[in-house]
């Protein structure tokens, strides 16, 4: 099912390829066993990711395939024009995509839990106005933890300020 499974702090993330392009990035429990690469594009994306793992500045080059209803496409363009180290709300992406309304919000979070390739369009990036939301279609357990990690790892240095 999947082409490599690489490791990262908290999940392991899967790629799987179809002939010459990248269909899905998934996240996966700890405990799964990581695969080699078993084809090119699988290897030049397990060394992205790895490169990314090691600096969140890693810019993506692979070739994807994106498919999705019109409201997905546009929110998923959006989504990689947040900067590293930023994040908007739910409510915030959808006023940008021309709605700012409850049913657009909700529509947004369910874009982003549908997004199959995470990490290089970063989902991750969108959070609830009130807390970190949710995750890849969750509420709680590795996927949440993959996203604080993957937010504190693009957030860069910081220091306390008396």
């Amino acid at each position: 099912m999947y082409d490599v499974i690489v490791d990262f702090p908290k999940m392991k993330v899967a790629v799987t390829t179809r002939e010459d392009k990248v269909v899905e990035i998934r996240y996966l429990p700890l405990p799964t066993a990581s695969i080699a690469p078993r084809n090119p594009l699988a290897e030049r994306a397990a060394r992205q990711l790895e490169r990314y793992r090691e600096d969140p500045d890693t810019k993506f080059d692979l070739p994807l395939l994106i498919e999705g209803t019109p409201l997905q496409l546009k929110l998923w363009q959006a989504l990689c024009e947040i900067p590293r180290g930023e994040t908007l709300t739910y409510g915030e992406m959808a006023k940008k995509l021309g709605g700012g309304d409850w049913e657009m919000s909700r529509a947004v979070g369910q874009a982003c839990g549908d997004n199959r390739l995470p990490i290089v369009i970063p989902c991750h990036r969108v959070v609830a106005a009130d807390g970190l939301g949710g995750f890849a279609h969750s509420t709680e357990g590795y996927l949440l933890e993959a996203k604080r990690w993957l937010l504190l790892h693009e957030a860069g240095e910081f220091a306390l300020k008396p």
